[in-house]
């Protein structure tokens, strides 16, 4: 007879694209997040906590994997036939949120969110289907100063969490200005929005790789498509040449020096140039400048690039809105005191999201790491966002305006750990060992002492016949102090503290001025435990240390 089969045993990993949150990560997460917070409330916004589970229909339009459409979210069909699915972002339950409690919520109404998102896309190095966001948004303000108060905000939010100024830049753009250039360039039409919307959405990915392909990749996009080095094809929005012409007159509106070139290689009258001659001219010579517009000077502002993306928009009347509201932009931030060294108008900034129909900005940070190999790049994005006036709409049938910004937080973290600026405290508790088993009340009552006065403190769990594991498990713990009292200790009323921060200094190197004078371990009578574990922990909290 044959045996049975023993059950298989579950695999103890991680499913593909999730990942687990230790002690430190957890602590830096939320510290981060407190910081951030109290910039919001600082502002005058409130927090908001909504379910993790949302109708698919609430939802909305999903937020597809290029490679896998239609599959952006983790749905199911519960029992009564509804289908339900995992929040993709907090931006669609605020949606749902501003609907459903309209008559209760004030208007403007002001709100925060912070919390964790799944999306159902193919993962990657860094790309998880799990992952937080921090997000803030105002909702019922038809009024750009409400775009301008996100930014000015978003501005604060990473300075106080320790991105220092000059480190990071807002780049500020207006999807009416792009969808005036679609309409001048014959792919958007006002009557019957979801016409051309597939060469819309190949145009917007295309722009919005500028930094990465250059005017050269961007131009092969706008036409029949782009191989990459690997041999890879990517299929182009299939422009004519006079429509790829007005698109990129409006790319090269973020090079500096943008007049000269346009007029050589765009103008309508002249054919598109040859890729050899786009490559050397505009990659090698233009386009490392990119367009700051100093904000600090308004007329310039207007006559410089505000008049010109005018030129390319034509008689848009969308397209002069975006530009009008640029220019608004700019001003109350001066206002405020925003300049250049910290939000910018940046034409090439579009935002991936359809929503999207006003103001559009993003935070970049500017300083260099080393990736896996060694080469230098720099960060890259770590926020963004933008006016979604048709959101709630879904919802109302009547337009309200909204606006809104979200924080990548892991990306937010990674960045602060590769300046060194992580503020994550990872000393672990005080632990008190264990000598004897028959006084483990008078091993707790030490321990309730030290929690009692705000000490964080644990009595060790394990088996304690061998005392070498305690001290090793505080260590591996990330202990200050290991608390001993043996019988000895115990008749005479001590104690002893055992500094594990030094030992460990000791044994790094132990002729470290710094630490010779200090006892590795201390005697204290039992009545003065908790005092003494305060000095102790003192020495380390001190910025001499």
């Amino acid at each position: 007879m044959a045996k049975d089969k023993q059950p298989r045993k579950p695999r103890a990993e991680t499913p593909k694209g999730f990942r687990d949150y230790f002690g430190a990560d957890v602590v830096e997460r939320r510290e981060m997040l407190a910081k951030i917070s109290a910039v919001y409330e600082r502002y005058g916004f409130d927090p908001l906590e909504t379910s993790a589970v949302e109708t698919v229909e609430a939802l909305g339009k999903f937020l597809p994997d290029v490679d896998r459409p239609n599959e952006g979210v983790f749905g199911w069909q519960d029992e009564d036939g509804d289908w339900l699915a995992l929040r993709y972002d907090l931006t669609a339950p605020l949606a749902r949120v501003a609907a459903q409690f309209r008559n209760d919520l004030p208007s403007p109404y002001r709100r925060y969110a912070m919390g964790p998102v799944w999306r159902n896309e193919k993962p990657g190095p860094g790309r998880f289907r799990q992952f937080y966001q921090c997000d803030a948004d105002t909702v019922g303000a038809p009024s750009v100063a409400a775009d301008a108060e996100i930014c000015a905000m978003l501005s604060d939010a990473l300075e106080e969490v320790g991105i220092e100024r000059g480190d990071y830049i807002i780049r500020v753009n207006n999807r009416k200005v792009l969808n005036g250039v679609m309409e001048v360039a014959g792919i958007l039409d006002p009557s019957d929005p979801s016409k051309f919307e597939a060469e819309r959405g190949i145009v917007l990915r295309a722009i919005d790789k500028l930094d990465r392909l250059g005017p050269l990749g961007v131009l092969a996009l706008l036409g029949e498509g782009r191989k990459d080095e690997s041999g890879d094809f990517t299929t182009g929005a299939g422009l004519t040449e006079a429509q790829a012409k007005v698109v990129m007159r409006f790319v090269m509106a973020t090079t500096n020096i943008h007049d000269r070139m346009v007029e050589r290689f765009f103008r309508p009258e002249n054919p598109l140039p040859e890729p050899s001659e786009l490559g050397s001219t505009l990659i090698g010579i233009l386009f490392p400048d990119m367009l700051a517009i100093s904000m600090s000077h308004p007329a310039e502002l207007k006559v410089e690039t505000l008049e010109y993306l005018s030129s390319i928009v034509g008689i848009s009347e969308t397209g002069r809105q975006g530009v009008e509201e640029l220019e608004q932009i700019a001003n109350l931030l001066l206002a405020q005191g925003y300049g250049p060294d910290r939000i910018r108008m940046d034409p090439s900034v579009v935002r991936g999201l359809g929503y999207y129909t006003g103001p559009v900005y993003e935070a970049e940070l500017t300083f260099e790491i080393h990736d896996e190999k060694g080469r230098k790049r720099q960060f890259g994005s770590v926020a963004g966002g933008g006016r979604y006036d048709d959101l709630v709409k879904r919802f109302t049938g009547q337009a309200v305006p909204a606006t809104g910004v979200s924080i990548g937080v892991d990306r937010l973290l990674a960045a602060l750990r590769a300046k060194g600026r992580s503020g994550a405290q990872s000393q672990g508790p005080v632990v008190v060992t264990v000598m004897d088993r028959d006084r483990m009340a008078d091993y707790m009552a030490m321990v309730g002492d030290l929690r009692r006065a705000g000490i964080r403190a644990e009595m060790y769990l394990g088996n304690p016949k061998n005392f070498g594991n305690q001290l090793k498990y505080a260590d591996k713990r990330g202990s200050p102090i290991a608390i001993i009292q043996g019988g000895d200790e115990a008749a005479k009323g001590m104690v002893i503290l055992k500094d594990l921060i030094l030992g460990a200094k000791i044994a790094e190197n132990a002729t470290l001025e710094e630490w010779k004078d200090r006892p590795a371990q201390v005697e204290v009578p039992v009545a003065e435990l908790v005092d003494a574990v305060k000095t102790m922990l003192a020495l380390y909290e001190s910025p001499a240390r």
